[in-house]
């Protein structure tokens, strides 16, 4: 049961952030985060972003909103890249931000929206 959802977790992993994403995250995973790292590939992406009861474009637009919402920055631009393959649109991101502003704080959404605006701007400066 656990290697289904550690496999399970790997392949919506790759398919939500890219292998290149995630063969870099792979490489760079030592003995110390090596639990960690198959705990987030258990529960996050092998359990909750693979369930089916909604969908990626959705989970995108909720975990982006609830980066913005908790100050957790750090993870927005890897969930913008994701966009790319999961669905959600520009005009989603925004909507969730806007959220964000009125639920969160109009500091965090700003904050959020420029990191989109440069991760969005990045990706089309490489063609994605």
């Amino acid at each position: 049961m656990l290697d289904d959802r550690i496999d399970r977790g790997m392949k919506t992993r790759r398919s939500v952030l890219g292998d290149a994403h995630v063969n870099k995250a792979e490489a760079a995973k030592t003995e110390f985060d090596s639990a960690f790292q198959t705990l987030i590939t258990e529960g996050a992406w092998g359990t909750v972003w693979a369930s089916e009861a909604i969908s990626k474009r959705e989970r995108s637009m909720i975990t982006l909103a609830l980066l913005a919402a908790t100050k957790n920055f750090d993870e927005i631009p890897m969930h913008i890249r994701a966009t790319a393959r999961t669905g959600a649109t520009k005009q989603d991101v925004i909507e969730a931000f806007q959220h964000v502003a009125i639920y969160a704080g109009v500091p965090a959404a700003n904050h959020a929206i420029k990191l989109a605006k440069q991760t969005y701007a990045e990706m089309e400066e490489l063609g994605q």
